[in-house]
């Protein structure tokens, strides 16, 4: 007869005890070992109904640091109260914020399963299984090669790329990489790899190469369509500028003129298909003022779509 496995057994079981210490610690703010405990008591990641060892605890602590760059320390001074360092630099975005935002929420949605059917979330296609080889991949400076099939070929294609970074928009996931047979940075969709396979083939990231910067003047996935960096006027009419200004569209974002009818915001920006989309997504709410070729671009548009209703 087969025991039942404990908390202990499983990687993913141990990566969500990282997950779930780093949550209460940051939640709490300050907190002794023997509350952690008591919170350990009540959490169903606890299958054994054990107490949280102290050594564990520390194992854990050391883990963290590691995996996450997220570094546990000790206020021995007030009672020895455990607290993360720099939680400043975390919210202020990046790879921590995301993961503390995101299992944060899983945390909460398992210590209160009642409500699982009450949360709901956007589905993200089923590319997101790609993920572990290509992080992988990426950890130990590895070339993967891919089957990809593009929506604009009637085959698929296989060739191998050397991953630089992933990056998740509107509902798909991405591979940022360099083609060792083409002297570019491709972006490539994981939703359309058919199989992906880990090689023994070393690279190198190059030392120039920030996966921050590379979308830092792009709306979106798209990066080298050409486009050059512009001053994109939009005019917002109202109420949909205040959605605009709570959540901006690009962290150019400005706002130069605001009247009781609409608002004017600019964007130091690349004008690409992706930033196209998103403002004809909002129809008559929004109006592209300048560049003129811009605006032009989207009167033809409007002009096509009106011919479609008569």
């Amino acid at each position: 007869m087969k025991t039942k496995k404990s908390s202990k057994d499983t990687t993913s079981n141990l990566f969500n005890r990282y997950v779930w210490l780093v949550d209460i610690i940051y939640r709490r703010g300050k907190i002794t070992f023997e509350e952690i405990n008591e919170y350990w008591q009540r959490s169903q990641l606890n299958l054994d109904g054990e107490d949280l060892p102290l050594r564990t605890f520390h194992n854990h602590r050391q883990a963290i640091e590691q995996m996450f760059d997220i570094n546990i320390e000790c206020d021995k001074k007030n009672g020895y109260k455990y607290y993360i360092e720099n939680t400043d630099d975390m919210e202020r975005g990046g790879v921590r914020s995301w993961l503390l935002n995101t299992f944060a929420v899983n945390n909460l949605i398992n210590e209160s399963h009642k409500l699982k059917q009450r949360i709901l979330f956007e589905k993200i296609p089923s590319g997101q299984m790609h993920l572990t080889p290509i992080i992988e991949a990426m950890r130990d400076s590895l070339s993967i090669e891919l089957t990809h099939q593009s929506f604009w070929r009637d085959t698929p294609s296989t060739f191998e790329i050397s991953p630089y970074c992933i990056k998740v928009f509107k509902q798909r996931w991405y591979v940022i990489g360099s083609n060792p047979d083409r002297d570019d940075v491709f972006i490539y969709a994981l939703d359309r790899i058919k199989h992906i396979r880990i090689t023994e083939n070393k690279f190198q990231l190059p030392k120039d190469f920030d996966g921050e910067a590379f979308f830092a003047d792009c709306f979106g996935i798209v990066a080298g369509d050409g486009h050059e960096v512009e001053n994109v006027l939009i005019k917002v009419y109202k109420i949909q500028d205040s959605y605009i200004r709570t959540l901006p569209l690009h962290h150019s974002q400005k706002e130069v003129e605001n009247t009781p009818e609409y608002t004017i915001f600019s964007y130091r920006i690349k004008p690409s298909f992706d930033f196209r989309q998103e403002l004809l997504s909002h129809g008559a709410d929004v109006e592209v003022l300048s560049p003129k070729w811009f605006r032009d671009e989207f009167a033809e548009i409007i002009s096509q779509q009106h011919s479609f209703y008569q």
